[in-house]
C-alpha cells in the first residue's frame, strides 16, 4: 500500500516540488496539501486541492513540513498530536526546539534536516572526516537571492560538525577589515561562514580546508530543487523504522 503523505507549504517551491516528487513515486501517493496561499488550487495532476484545513491531514501517514521556523513548531506540535509522522526541511529550529520535540513525539517519529540532498549530506561527512588534518577552515555558502536566512542551516551544521571533531585552528590573522564584515560570520568554534545571496543560484556550499603547502576543496552543488527530492522520498519512506526525533539525514543512509 503506498505511503499517505500531506505536504504543509504545499504552495511554496520545495513544498511544490515535494507534492511533484510524492505524486510520481510508486511507493507513496500525496494525501493532502496544506497551505494559508493558493488555497483551492490543484496540484498538478493529483486532483488535490490546496487547504488551509489542519485537519485535512488526519489519516495521512507522513507530513512533510517545509516552511519557516516560526510556523513549523506549531505544525510539528498539531501533527505529533495526531500521531503523524513528520519529515522536516524547515532551518531556524533550535535546541530548544529539539528538545520540546523530543518530548511531543512519543507515539509517531520525526526526522529533521538542513539538507535533503544526498550530495550535500555526503560533503559535510567528508568534512568532518578531513577536518583533524588541517589547519585552517573556512565555509562559503551560496543561495538563491530570495533566501531570507543567513548562514544556512547547512552552513551552521557543517560547522557544527567540524567543531565537535577538531578545534585547534589557527586565529585569524585579519587586523584591518575596512568593511567591518569582510571576514564572515564565526562561530564559537571559531570557523568563519561567508553567505552569498544572487540571482541565479539555487544552493552550493564549499568547505575549504588549509594547511601547510596544501588545500582541500569539498564542494557541493545543487542546480536544482529536484535534487533534494530523492532525499525527501527515502525519508517518507524509512521515518517508520527511526523511533522518536532524528536530527540529520545520514542517520539514514548509515553514515
Amino acid at each position: 500500500m503506498a505511503i499517505k503523505v500531506g505536504v504543509i507549504g504545499a504552495a511554496g517551491r520545495m513544498g511544490s516540488a515535494v507534492c511533484e516528487a510524492v505524486g510520481s513515486d510508486s511507493e507513496t501517493t500525496l494525501f493532502a496539501a496544506i497551505d494559508e496561499h493558493g488555497v483551492g488550487e490543484e496540484i498538478s495532476n493529483s486532483g488535490i486541492l490546496i487547504s488551509n484545513e489542519f485537519s485535512d491531514l488526519e489519516g495521512a501517514d507522513v507530513a512533510v513540513d517545509f516552511t519557516v521556523a516560526s510556523s513549523s513548531r506549531n505544525n510539528l506540535r498539531r501533527v505529533a498530536s495526531m500521531g503523524i509522522h513528520a519529515v522536516v526541511g524547515t532551518t531556524g529550529l533550535t535546541e530548544s526546539d529539539y528538545r520540546e520535540l523530543r518530548d511531543s513525539f512519543t507515539d509517531s517519529n520525526c526526522l529533521i534536516a538542513a539538507n535533503f540532498a544526498i550530495s550535500a549530506v555526503l560533503m559535510m561527512r567528508f568534512s568532518e572526516i578531513a577536518a583533524p588534518f588541517f589547519e585552517n577552515v573556512e565555509i562559503i555558502e551560496y543561495h538563491h537571492n530570495s533566501k531570507v536566512d543567513a548562514p544556512s542551516g547547512t552552513a551552521l551544521n557543517t560547522a557544527e560538525r567540524i567543531g565537535a571533531v577538531s578545534s585547534s585552528w589557527k586565529e585569524d590573522p585579519t587586523q584591518k577589515d575596512f568593511l567591518g564584515s569582510s571576514r564572515g560570520g564565526t562561530t564559537e568554534d571559531g570557523i568563519s561562514i561567508h553567505s552569498v545571496r544572487m540571482e541565479g543560484m539555487v544552493a552550493h556550499q564549499d568547505v575549504i580546508f588549509g594547511t601547510t603547502g596544501q588545500t582541500l576543496t569539498i564542494r557541493q552543488d545543487s542546480y536544482d530543487r529536484s535534487s533534494f527530492m530523492p532525499g525527501v522520498l527515502l525519508a517518507v519512506k524509512r521515518i517508520n523504522d527511526y523511533q522518536g526525533v532524528t536530527i540529520g539525514l545520514e542517520a539514514f543512509l548509515d553514515l
